[in-house]
């Protein structure tokens, strides 16, 4: 499992592509925080990160799918599915090792993002960020990295084009965040299954993580959607 994960590394630093990614979600995450005069937190008067993990979910939508997109579309694409039939591994192992090579690399591409809470809290004269808040929602954020991260290996291993995983990835990422929102919004959901609606989708686990309390229900929600998406890939190999 770890020869995969290693190789799921190197391939996605092998490339000006994978760089270019990580660059781009800081870059676009900087400037909306310090630039941009709608989401810039100087010109909000007091010290929080809550801007950033509002839209941090959104950019991750398209970095997380930059990254999987060729998880099992390359192997397929290549020829080299086969070679990796030949080893001595199981076909949870292969899915394992590239979810834990995927899942590393975004959060290395979070890592960097401390910086900004580092810089709001020496920048607030009075009180600071809320630390049990930030730490909670950073915590939502690497839930929410693996369920993107075993969506787009599970979308990747729909397809043997690596724009077709993309897209799949991002837009099955985006019903399931924003989806089940905007469905309990309708009108027929309103007596009470409005709530049931919303509970379905991540984002409102992931808000409920963000407030700084690490509920058992949202993390097992975060597993049991990683777990299942997982499977689906595994069934979905096996079958090819």
């Amino acid at each position: 499992m770890w020869i995969i994960c290693k190789k799921e590394w190197q391939q996605f630093f092998n490339s000006l592509t994978g760089y270019l990614a990580i660059i781009i979600f800081l870059l676009l995450n900087g400037l909306l925080l310090f630039v941009f005069p709608d989401s810039n937190v100087l010109s909000f008067g007091y010290a929080s990160l809550g801007n950033f993990f509002s839209i941090a979910p959104y950019i991750l939508l398209f970095l997380v799918p930059t990254i999987t997109m060729r998880s099992l579309t390359e192997e397929f694409k290549s020829g080299t599915f086969e070679l990796l039939k030949t080893l001595p591994l199981k076909a949870y192992q292969i899915i394992g090792g590239k979810f834990l090579g995927a899942l590393l690399i975004v959060i290395c591409a979070l890592l960097p993002t401390i910086i900004y809470a580092i810089s709001i809290q020496q920048l607030s004269s009075v009180g600071g960020i809320d630390i049990g808040a930030t730490i909670g929602s950073y915590f939502g954020l690497i839930f929410l990295g693996a369920v993107y991260t075993a969506v787009g290996i599970c979308a990747s291993s729909f397809s043997n084009n690596i724009v077709v995983a993309f897209i799949a990835g991002a837009f099955v990422c985006f019903l399931l965040f924003s989806g089940f929102d905007a469905i309990s919004k309708l009108p027929i959901f309103k007596a009470g299954a409005d709530y049931y609606i919303e509970l379905l989708g991540i984002n409102a686990h992931y808000r409920s993580i963000s407030r700084g309390v690490v509920d058992v229900r949202d993390i097992i929600y975060f597993i049991g959607l990683i777990t299942f998406s997982l499977f689906v890939t595994q069934k979905n190999i096996l079958n090819k």
